[in-house]
C-alpha cells in the first residue's frame, strides 16, 4: 500500500509539473515545452493506472486530482503571477478537506 502512495505522490508530482508548464508551450506552438507537457501528462496517467490497481480508483483519482488542483493553484501564485485571495484560498481548502473526507471514508 506505500509504493502505491509513494506511485501516486509521483503522479500528482509529474501532472502539477506538466501543468506548470502549460504557459510556456504557448498555445502547443513550442516543440519542446509541448513535448514536455504531454509527456508528463502521459507518465502521471500512465503512474495513475498503476496504483489503481491497489487502491479505490475513486479516491485515487479524488486524491489526484484533488491535491493536484490545490497544488497547481497554489504554484500559479508563487511563481506564474496569479492573484491571491479569500475565495481562491477557501476553494483550495474545500478541496484539500474534501479529499481528506473521501478517505476517511474509503478506510470504513
Amino acid at each position: 500500500m506505500y509504493g502505491a502512495l509513494a506511485l501516486l505522490l509521483g503522479a500528482i508530482a509529474t501532472e502539477v509539473a506538466a501543468t506548470s508548464t502549460l504557459p510556456r508551450a504557448n498555445g502547443f506552438r513550442d516543440p519542446g515545452w509541448s513535448a514536455l507537457v504531454v509527456g508528463g501528462y502521459a507518465v502521471s496517467i500512465w503512474l495513475l493506472a498503476v496504483v489503481v490497481r491497489q487502491l479505490p480508483v475513486s479516491t485515487t483519482y479524488a486524491v489526484w486530482s484533488g491535491l493536484g488542483t490545490a497544488a497547481v493553484a497554489v504554484i500559479g501564485v508563487l511563481w506564474l503571477g496569479e492573484s491571491w485571495d479569500w475565495s481562491k484560498v477557501a476553494a483550495i481548502g474545500m478541496i484539500v478537506a474534501g479529499v481528506v473526507l473521501l478517505n476517511l471514508n474509503g478506510a470504513h
